[in-house]
């Protein structure tokens, strides 16, 4: 069902210029369809703040519950912003203050970038906790994003991440677990999904907090667990929004770095997102640049344009599938009053009633 158009906010057009179903208000109230209001804490740096946005409204706007969904992206005062994403966060983001008062039934954290060796050092770690702990108590359902899923691991449980030998970085094969699971209802039993990270929490750990793992690799670990209740809390590692670019786009970002000299050794290939022709159009365009960069001449253009056409894409479906179940039960879960705490008259031990 169709996504809300509540604000101006430049995310809306682009997805009814895609195809999505975005509905304007004025449309919305004609129609008699229960409202979910869905709030999104964007922690994503400046370069990635609004196609992450985009990324996530998108899988939202895809689920095929009878419902209308607003979308409410927020952010936290405390990350650093340049002056573009300062303007668009003030133009269309709502305030977490007004977000507590008026309710949410569902909410998602992004992953966010890192600069210090310990994660309570970094300036989001207080006010993230905050988020965190008021959603425990107050929303149906908790989605966590990658750095997100490793936040409150150790916020509410004590674990801590751990630092791989090497970025893990690229798409990767997964298999469903647990069958049985109401999330992975009806999803594919095997399917990819994109990582991109420097860390990870084990299944020893996940299982050490109490959680339950339903999705996992064997070369890349876990990409998907739950709360030891079943639902509240939703834990990817992995990145089933992105989009079929979004790892070219990160790795011309590191090839960016390489040309400036923020990183001293050249970019790898993100594993398994490259065929063939691809990584040979790369090669040629590494060779170009090195000798452009010893030459002082001026650099070649990257060829994203080559490229992006040739890509695939083998995780949005299945990524589309568990947001759907998971909307699913956020819809029947949720409190006509979002108000009240989370889940009131439901069983807490066993929300979803299959236990």
């Amino acid at each position: 069902m169709p996504l809300v158009a509540h604000n101006q906010l430049p995310t809306f057009t682009r997805l009814m210029q895609e195809g999505g179903n975005v509905l304007t208000p004025e449309r919305a109230a004609r129609q008699d369809i229960r409202e979910m209001h869905i709030g999104l804490l964007n922690m994503m740096p400046d370069a990635a703040l609004e196609a992450t946005e985009r990324q996530f409204f998108r899988l939202v706007g895809e689920s095929n519950q009878i419902a209308q969904f607003y979308l409410h992206p927020f952010t936290l005062p405390e990350l650093p912003r340049g002056e573009k994403a300062a303007a668009h966060i003030e133009k269309y983001y709502d305030r977490f203050e007004q977000l507590k008062q008026d309710g949410l039934d569902a909410l998602i954290i992004t992953g966010v970038n890192v600069t210090q060796p310990d994660l309570t050092l970094e300036p989001f770690w207080e006010p993230l906790g905050e988020v965190a702990e008021w959603a425990w108590e107050n929303v149906t359902s908790t989605l966590c994003s990658c750095l997100a899923t490793h936040a409150v691991l150790q916020l509410r449980h004590g674990q801590k991440r751990r630092h791989l030998p090497a970025k893990r970085w690229g798409v990767f094969a997964h298999e469903v677990v647990d069958r049985c699971h109401p999330l992975v209802n009806d999803v594919n039993t095997r399917f990819d999904v994109p990582h991109s990270r420097f860390n990870e929490i084990t299944r020893t750990q996940f299982e050490a907090a109490g959680l339950h793992v339903l999705v996992e690799s064997v070369d890349n670990g876990v990409h998907l667990a739950v709360s030891g209740d079943g639902f509240r809390t939703v834990y990817f590692q992995g990145h089933p929004e992105y989009d079929t670019v979004s790892l070219l786009k990160e790795y011309k970002r590191e090839v960016d770095r390489y040309s400036t000299g923020e990183r001293h050794y050249y970019p790898p290939f993100p594993d398994h997102s490259f065929g063939i022709q691809t990584r040979a159009i790369l090669d040629e365009h590494h060779a170009q640049l090195i000798i452009a960069l010893a030459a002082g001449e001026p650099l070649p253009a990257f060829p994203e344009a080559l490229i992006a056409g040739q890509l695939h894409n083998t995780w949005h479906d299945t990524g589309e599938a568990i947001i759907n179940n998971w909307m699913g039960f956020v819809y029947q879960l949720t409190n006509s009053d979002r108000r009240k705490p989370f889940m009131e008259g439901v069983d807490p031990d066993d929300p979803l009633g299959i236990g």
